[in-house]
């Protein structure tokens, strides 16, 4: 019963987000009876209005507010809605009320979930081959944006180098930041915890900038809620000029207790990226909400720090833990 409840759920997303959402762009037909056609498949296919639909996302790109049109194409596609829904329900109740509406609005929820974490802290694209092979370049967000008219196979040709990108696909994006931040909260109620992160990220630290010759200007960017890197740095670099770096007032007032005993300084902005040429290097959390791979295309200072999963290995790297799925990456310019 889930099973089938899953699947109806991932049909609404799959659909709205793929085939409807190209047909809304550009239509498959060149004659208006067949693409009125299409669209009554659709909606009930999806169980959304493809009117609705439609007037709503063009409205999204158009940036104004979206108005409900009413229209003898919308009356016939709610009616064909409704019928199907009323045949379902007369031949299996049980089935349509706890197997298909379940399934129906969890998709529904998927649809919000996806639109919602596509322009979060603005429009992001994802360039993973799989979700883009699957989802019909749906993860090339910004170049959409750019150039909705493009048909969704030569989206990749329209790649802009400097796009906000995830790693994560829409729908899963709410990891980026729930799973980091969780564990990270989980460390703060953990002696154990700190002294196991603060050690596995002074080796990865102390190896890497052996390498070269010491910085003597350093900008953290982020980890104020733990300023790990701060305190392993003021200790391996008493000399050094550190300087952290976050957009929340409340991360940084809790690293200032934590660092209160250095002469670590504090600047109350977002880093997006920008060059920091001023500083001899610069650190980046795992957890850094802009376009990661330009950070190693274009590095930002001469040396830049990046904090990364395990799997991802660019430049000098060091693993930091194996059960943290961490390592970081050495770049220069």
């Amino acid at each position: 019963m889930w099973l089938v409840a899953a699947v109806i759920a991932l049909n609404v997303w799959w659909t709205s987000n793929t085939i409807a959402h190209a047909f809304i762009h550009r239509p498959f037909f060149r004659r208006r009876a067949v693409n009125l056609c299409c669209r009554a498949c659709l909606s009930v296919i999806v169980g959304v209005p493809q009117s609705v639909w439609r007037d709503r996302h063009l409205a999204h790109h158009a940036g104004v507010a979206p108005t409900l049109r009413i229209s003898g194409e919308l009356a016939l596609q709610v009616a064909l809605i409704l019928a199907s829904w009323a045949v379902l329900g007369e031949r299996n109740p049980v089935f349509f009320a706890t197997v298909y509406a379940p399934g129906y609005f969890t998709g529904l929820v998927l649809c919000a979930i996806h639109g919602h974490y596509e322009h979060a802290q603005g429009t992001t694209s994802h360039y993973g081959a799989l979700y883009n092979f699957l989802c019909f370049n749906d993860g090339y967000h910004v170049e959409h944006h750019l150039y909705p008219g493009v048909d969704w196979r030569r989206l990749p040709q329209y790649r802009v180098a400097n796009a906000r990108a995830s790693r994560w696909p829409a729908p899963l994006r709410w990891l980026e930041r729930a799973n980091l931040e969780a564990l990270e909260r989980l460390v703060l109620h953990s002696r154990a915890l700190q002294a196991f992160v603060l050690r596995a990220h002074r080796r990865a630290l102390e190896s890497l900038l052996g390498v070269g010759p010491a910085p003597s200007r350093i900008a953290i960017v982020g980890g104020g809620l733990f300023p790990r890197t701060a305190i392993i740095l003021t200790r391996l670099l008493p000399a050094a000029e550190v300087t952290v770096i976050d957009a929340s007032a409340a991360n940084l007032e809790r690293a200032r207790r934590l660092l209160a005993d250095t002469t670590v300084r504090f600047v109350e902005r977002r880093y997006d990226g920008e060059d920091e040429s001023g500083y001899d290097l610069l650190v980046v959390p795992l957890a850094f909400d802009g376009n990661r791979d330009a950070l190693y295309v274009r590095p930002p200072a001469p040396t830049v720090l990046v904090h990364d999963w395990i799997w991802h290995r660019k430049g000098t790297s060091r693993i930091v833990s194996l059960v943290l799925l961490k390592r970081l990456n050495l770049i220069r310019r």
